[in-house]
């Protein structure tokens, strides 16, 4: 089924309590929001997608959106993250039924810095430690397993957003930094900030004091990073001298290494402390049962996912989503879609008075022209137009026109793309804006 909308989006549905600045600045653009604060299950989902007629969906990082939500939704054009992490939505279905995924890769990345920064210096400082001794009327002041960061070599895995300003903040604090990332960009960019880059990451683990890790589920090829660590954690400090804080950090992604593999290494006194704000397994909304696998070992220490839960951030994620899916519903720009990292799509500024075509359709040969013959053969002016191809297998095309084509136009493009591609379903959804002169 192909999804055709003829107008800017109206009703959203919000899931996961965002900030509420979220549902004023939907209001202002003209889409009217519900939130749901209960969503325990996938059916749940759908009938509140059903229920509310929403085109776009707002939500954090844990509820998730299957395969079965999106194909039994198709009203659904849209799903935007208040979060960086995608993992949670099935980005392969979402795709093939042309939903475009957006996340928010900026707002809170000063915040997760600062969480991590916080966790270095308390844990090298044996804060934590010290804090439960003294509330237990141990007066222990010493030296002994205390340390400055200044000077030690911290090594970064992933050097996106949050990793390249976790770095430039601990470089500012005296720290040597290295880094190990397997996109060629990440690289380019490290080494130009003066950064040593890892060959390996067995080789990252043993040069380095600190380790913090800022990666996604998955990496940018779609390999699962599930475990991915647990080879190395045995391997901190290794070539450091003996008196190393030997320190890790995973605030970025649960499933990255074992609990049981970060376990054996704080045992083994291989990692002196670590601290994680994520885990293998997190409880669902509303559910309170949950137990945690690190709950007997003090020496790692455990915060509920709260790395960008600040009151800064999240008003700051409240005003990027909502601007990006203002662009999205009234010209069809994209901005931080999860299908094309850091790549932006407009023709905003050169749509007042014209009608705006934007199609998802598949990468097939023949699709995109198409498209093209079904805007000639309606005898309408193609007055501009970008396209991008997405490694998902999805491609999107944007074009501004000089009249919007009539719906019957629209489904003789879809019979055509289908035709020439010899593909079925190559036309995944459709949106057609008529722009006005003045106003928005």
């Amino acid at each position: 089924m192909v999804r055709i909308m003829m107008e800017p989006f109206s009703k959203a549905l919000i899931v996961e309590a965002p900030h509420p600045k979220l549902d004023d600045y939907l209001r202002e653009i003209g889409i009217s929001p519900t939130r749901e604060d209960d969503i325990p299950d996938e059916q749940a989902l759908i009938d509140a997608l059903h229920k509310t007629q929403s085109q776009i969906l707002f939500k954090r990082s844990r509820v998730p959106v299957t395969r079965a939500v999106i194909e039994a939704c198709p009203e659904l054009h849209a799903i935007q993250l208040c979060s960086i992490g995608d993992d949670s939505i099935d980005k392969v279905a979402a795709a093939e039924h042309g939903v475009l995924v957006f996340n928010d890769p900026i707002s809170n990345g000063r915040s997760v810095v600062e969480l991590a920064v916080a966790h270095l210096i308390a844990l090298s400082r044996r804060l934590f430690e010290t804090d439960r001794e003294i509330h237990e009327h141990v007066w222990s002041k010493n030296a002994r397993g205390r340390y400055e960061i200044y000077g030690k070599r911290i090594g970064i895995i992933g050097l996106g957003n949050i990793g390249r300003q976790v770095a430039r903040a601990l470089e500012a604090l005296g720290m040597e930094i290295s880094f190990f990332d397997n996109r060629p960009v990440a690289q380019e960019i490290g080494q130009e900030m003066g950064w040593t880059m890892a060959p390996t990451l067995e080789d990252l683990f043993m040069h380095a004091d600190m380790v913090t890790v800022h990666v996604s589920a998955y990496d940018y090829l779609g390999h699962d990073n599930t475990n991915f660590l647990d080879p190395y954690l045995g391997l901190l400090a290794e070539k450091c001298d003996k008196t190393s804080p030997r320190i890790f950090l995973n605030l970025a992604r649960g499933n990255i290494h074992s609990s049981e593999a970060l376990l054996d290494a704080v045992k083994n006194k291989v990692i002196r402390y670590a601290a994680v704000d994520v885990f293998p397994e997190e409880p669902a909304p509303g559910i309170e049962a949950w137990k945690n696998p690190y709950g007997d070992e003090p020496r790692v220490i455990c915060t509920p996912h709260i790395g960008g839960a600040t009151m800064e951030a999240q008003p700051r994620i409240a005003r990027h989503v909502s601007q990006t899916i203002e662009g999205f519903s009234r010209y069809g720009s994209i901005r931080d879609c999860v299908y094309a990292p850091r790549f932006s799509l407009s023709i905003a500024d050169q749509v007042r008075g014209k009608a705006v075509l934007a199609v998802v359709h598949s990468t097939a040969r023949g699709t995109k022209k198409a498209i093209d013959d079904a805007i000639y053969e309606a005898e309408v002016d193609n007055l501009g137009s970008s396209h991008r191809d997405f490694d998902i297998g999805v491609a999107y095309d944007l074009s501004y026109l000089n009249r919007p084509l009539r719906r019957e136009e629209l489904m003789s493009l879809v019979e055509r793309a289908e035709q020439l591609s010899k593909t079925p379903h190559a036309i995944r959804a459709v949106r057609q804006i008529e722009v006005p002169k003045q106003g928005w």
